[in-house]
């Protein structure tokens, strides 16, 4: 397909809006909460910030992982926090809350809905984030050698370095940037206005990759609902619209693709139509400060782009839902006026395995 044609393809979507966001604090631990209660104040304001009740939605998606809390069909329990009578459609996406995102906006695309409630919750500080995570690794080869998390994205950083695309220096200045932007976000784990020669003397989690590096473990949720047809205008006076949405997976073996690239994201961000014009923010799902790098290659931006204004995933890392905050904190600056066109990223899995594009756009 020409760009042409997928230009035209793209331009003959059902525009569906993003009518309302909402996140909870995020905390290194929240021990006062099961999921349920994390959940309940979040929906609660996600309806309210526009007026809505849940007999309002067509649909629900929640995006999860059972992993995180240690029992099974813990989204069936979730749903107590937006109310399971009278009952209505629903799903589930053992993802990232930005997967479930998709799933609805897939409904509205074919007509079979009018609105959707999105949701997403994780607590990472109850278990051992370590342990867990390698556990989503393929299960002959990798699992067995039980690689952590950091490990395997210290190779990705290593990788990078050696073929002069970043330095210790650069993953360090994006920490820096980004906990500093983190400053004027509310919702930030963490914050702080360190300059990067401090930072570059933090003793190494696992080389190259020091302490700065990384993200925090957080516990945290958020929601959003969507609209479409006469809805869309009814709950917003200045509507976001998803105008490209798509998702790519790169192959399961980590020895088997290039870690200091991201063609699946590059793939997702041609179909969702990022080159289609001017992007004056982004959102990124770096959770490692070097994989910004790798995104903003695969992606195209160039540095008039304002990258992660929010502090990004390395402010705070709710696992999964800081693929759909990234969309919500996209489309917060698009409904302020603080950006005509936005993109915003998700990833899962090691090392960039699986992303997200999603374009959006005011009036």
């Amino acid at each position: 397909m020409s760009a042409a044609a997928a230009k035209a393809k793209r331009a003959v979507r059902r525009p569906v809006s993003i009518a309302s966001f909402a996140q909870s604090e995020n905390v290194r631990r929240d021990d006062q909460h099961n999921e349920v209660e994390m959940l309940m104040p979040v929906v609660a304001e996600v309806f309210a910030n526009i007026g809505i009740t849940k007999n309002d939605i067509d649909f629900i998606c929640s995006g999860s992982t059972d992993y995180l809390i240690g029992g099974p069909f813990s989204f069936v329990t979730a749903l107590d926090a937006v109310g399971v009578w009278p009952p209505m459609p629903e799903s589930h996406t053992e993802m990232d809350g930005a997967w479930a995102l998709y799933e609805a906006w897939v409904l509205l695309q074919e007509g079979e809905i009018d609105a959707a409630l999105v949701y997403s919750f994780g607590r990472s500080s109850p278990g051992n984030l370590n342990e867990i995570l390698a556990l989503q690794l393929d299960p002959y080869y990798l699992a067995p050698l039980w690689p952590d998390p950091v490990s395997l994205a210290a190779l990705q950083a290593r990788a990078l370095i050696d073929a002069g695309k970043g330095s210790e220096e650069d993953f360090a200045a994006i920490a820096s940037r980004s906990r500093k932007d983190a400053l004027s976000n509310p919702k930030a784990q963490v914050a702080h206005d360190i300059p990067v020669e401090t930072l570059l003397r933090d003793e190494y989690v696992v080389s190259p990759l020091r302490r700065h590096t990384l993200p925090p473990i957080t516990d945290g949720a958020a929601a959003m609902v969507l609209a479409a047809g006469d809805k869309a205008r009814e709950w917003s006076d200045k509507p976001v619209w998803i105008t490209g949405f798509d998702h790519r997976i790169e192959t399961h073996s980590l020895g088997g693709r290039d870690l200091t690239s991201s063609p699946s994201t590059a793939k997702a961000a041609d179909v969702a139509g990022v080159a289609d014009g001017p992007i004056d923010v982004a959102e990124l799902h770096a959770p490692f400060a070097h994989q910004e790098i790798i995104l903003k290659e695969a992606l195209g931006l160039d540095d008039g782009v304002t990258i992660n204004p929010s502090g990004g995933a390395l402010a705070a890392n709710p696992i999964m839902s800081a693929g759909l905050i990234r969309i919500g904190e996209a489309a917060a600056r698009i409904a302020s006026g603080q950006a005509a066109r936005a993109v915003a990223h998700a990833t899962s899995g090691p090392c960039l395995q699986q992303n997200l594009v999603c374009v959006l756009e005011g009036e």
